[in-house]
């Protein structure tokens, strides 16, 4: 029931929108062709009825004249009919006359002659039949051309009458653009239809295939420390030892302790402003600990979705974590010790340019990384029991938030049609091989305003995913 119930709302939807594309479309055509119009209306309405008048009383004429040469051929197929039946005639009377005992006891003169008459006679009656079957062949040629006259003659008369009673301009102007672009709206509304199934079933049955088989990407050597990932939780307490910095986006820092150094931090890595920018690591909180002695606590919360729960991440010193920046909510940064991140570019690969992705960020050891994830993040362990196989596992494209560089990682296509046709899942998965540890959030977070910016928001996100944000 669920089922047929999206349906027909997906097709009440398809045809509100068809409708008003094609209001809308046929309205600016109509527009379009009014004002390139430099002729008067009632000008050229009269024209047209005059031109149409004439073309109809000579379609009226030729076929006047196509019906006088059928009634002559007719008749004069029958008159050929009836010499080809009266020579056969005297022909077989001829004959009888010239058989039997006439033959040996008539007059020799008489039976010469009636041989010659039947021969002139016979060339006459295949001279007639021949005749008969040349003007068939006439007249189903004049009928050919009777039958084109009158489909002429029909439409000519059907647009007549229409320029007669055209006296809404509205209307004539309407027609006028159906005429001339009718063509290119039918083949736009049934690519608005048709289009986006074709192109997922393309994607899903000829291109995934193909990326799937392309090369993982593997951007760093196993082996390397593991991140260590706390219980995430919707408050996250972090102490900051002294000559301890923390960068924080505004609305994740919740309270602190009295005596850390605040000011503003414009960009948190002047290497990537318009990364850090376009992922909202802009105009951060700085707090630094000057205390020698003190630890200082600060609390973390999201301020704005109840949803989003906060995990802190430990990269040790030889160990890194390959992150989408999108998903940094802080980082705290140990005394003396500066944030580092790797830019890893991936351009001529062609799972790169298939899923959009060409570009990747390890941040690197020691330090303290702040996570953000809807309904919480979840680290995924990849380990090799002796013996065994190397591992690997998928999740949900959009819910991966970061891994170690020790992964191969490559995209694999959604385990169903069905669930990617109706977009509830990417065309792609990520699927993760070997020894390492990737994180996720436990769901894909979707807000109202997303929701109703659904279109825009593809389109960022896609922009988002090209940048490796």
């Amino acid at each position: 029931m669920g089922t047929l119930a999206g349906f027909f709302s997906w097709l009440i939807q398809k045809t509100a929108v068809v409708t008003t594309i094609l209001v809308l479309g046929m309205s600016a055509l109509v527009l379009w062709v009014f004002l390139r119009d430099r002729v008067d209306f009632d000008l050229r309405r009269s024209e047209v009825i005059r031109a149409l008048t004439g073309e109809t009383r000579k379609l009226e004429a030729a076929l006047s004249d196509v019906d006088s040469r059928m009634r002559d051929l007719r008749s004069e197929i029958a008159s050929q009919q009836q010499r080809a039946l009266q020579a056969a005639k005297v022909v077989a009377e001829l004959s009888d006359l010239n058989g039997g005992f006439n033959r040996l006891l008539g007059d020799p003169m008489q039976l010469r002659t009636n041989e010659e008459r039947m021969v002139r006679l016979k060339e006459m009656e295949a001279e007639a039949t021949a005749r008969v079957g040349e003007l068939r062949q006439a007249l189903v040629r004049a009928g050919w051309e009777k039958d084109g006259l009158e489909i002429a003659l029909g439409r000519l008369q059907r647009d007549l009458q229409m320029a007669e009673e055209s006296k809404s301009k509205i209307m004539h102007y309407f027609h006028e653009a159906w005429t001339r672009y009718g063509l290119y709206v039918s083949i736009a509304l049934a690519l608005y239809v048709m289009g986006p199934s074709l192109v997922r079933w393309v994607a899903y049955y000829l291109l995934a295939p193909f990326v799937m088989r392309s090369r993982p990407v593997l951007l760093g050597a196993t082996g390397s420390p593991p991140p260590q990932l706390a219980v995430s939780r919707t408050s996250v307490d972090a102490t900051l030892g002294p000559g301890d910095a923390l960068w924080v986006k505004g609305r994740f820092l919740q309270a602190t302790d009295e005596g850390l150094r605040r000011k503003t931090c414009i960009v948190l890595d002047w290497r990537l402003p318009l990364t850090c920018a376009a992922c909202g690591l802009v105009e951060l909180i700085e707090m630094r600990n000057d205390s020698p002695h003190a630890v200082r606590r600060a609390v973390f919360s999201s301020q704005e979705d109840p949803h989003t729960e906060l995990a802190l991440v430990t990269l040790p010193a030889d160990g890194s974590l390959v992150l989408r920046p999108s998903f940094l909510a802080g980082v705290i940064a140990l005394a003396g010790r500066q944030l580092r991140i790797r830019r890893h570019w991936r351009i001529f690969t062609w799972q790169s340019w298939i899923t959009g992705q060409f570009r990747y960020f390890e941040f690197c050891g020691p330090c303290r990384l702040l996570i953000a994830g809807s309904r919480g993040v979840r680290a995924e362990i990849l380990d090799v029991p002796p013996g065994a196989e190397a591992p690997a596992r998928r999740t949900n494209q959009d819910s991966t938030i970061g891994f170690t560089p020790g992964l191969a990682y490559r995209p694999v296509r959604a385990e169903t049609f069905w669930s990617y046709f109706r977009g509830r899942n990417p065309l792609f998965d990520d699927l993760f091989e070997g020894c390492g540890v990737f994180l996720c959030q436990q769901t894909s977070a979707k807000s109202e305003t997303a929701e109703a910016r659904k279109f825009w928001t593809q389109v960022w996100s896609g922009l988002m995913r090209l940048g490796g944000i």
